[in-house]
């Protein structure tokens, strides 16, 4: 370095070294930052846009019967629970959703499975190893895309009886939160 003196350029490559790993510092802490924000909110659905906007409509094959169109239920407060077979966190919800079906059914309330397994084979036997007294429809990957994407399971949306998303849960939630949920909007609240 030209006859500097060996401190000096030391002190160069040190200094710019603290700011290289000053910069890295910043970066993660924006990354970091931007995730626990995305976790908190949630991809979307707590804009006001997207959490009072209509869920999207839908034509679905049933395990059983004719197709369900998701605009038919309109005038009842819809549960729409996206799930499959192989969800551990799906297996300990199912038992609940059947008993808050059973519960809210003559007040207004309707659940709707979404199964998101890659084939129906094994839909069938778990919907009848966990009584399921609701309508459970085969989802895919467009109907995942049309709800925001379907990264992780169950994923419930909780709608209104006008059809428009009122909250959305990722992951297991608490049996209490969704009653507390169904009847404030069973009251129409």
């Amino acid at each position: 370095m030209g006859g500097q003196p060996p401190s000096a350029v030391r002190e160069r490559s040190e200094r710019r070294m603290r700011r290289k790993f000053a910069a890295r510092i910043l970066i993660l802490i924006a990354i970091v930052g931007a995730y626990a924000i995305y976790r908190h909110r949630g991809p979307a659905t707590n804009s006001r846009a997207a959490q009072h906007a209509f869920a999207p409509d839908f034509t679905l094959p049933q395990l059983s019967g004719p197709p369900l169109k998701l605009s038919d239920y309109r005038g009842k407060v819809v549960l729409l629970d996206f799930w499959a077979t192989w969800c551990e966190p799906c297996r300990v919800e199912t038992p609940f959703l059947v008993d808050l079906q059973n519960k809210y059914r003559d007040q207004g309330l309707q659940i709707i499975g979404v199964s998101m397994d890659d084939t129906p084979d094994p839909v069938p036997g778990f919907y009848q190893q966990f009584k399921m007294n609701y309508p459970v429809v085969m989802g895919n990957a467009k109907i995942g895309e049309e709800y925001g994407g379907v990264l992780g399971l169950p994923i419930a949306f909780l709608l209104d009886r006008e059809g428009r998303i009122q909250k959305k849960h990722i992951g297991a939630t608490d049996a209490s939160t969704f009653e507390r949920e169904v009847q404030t909007l069973l009251q129409g609240g």
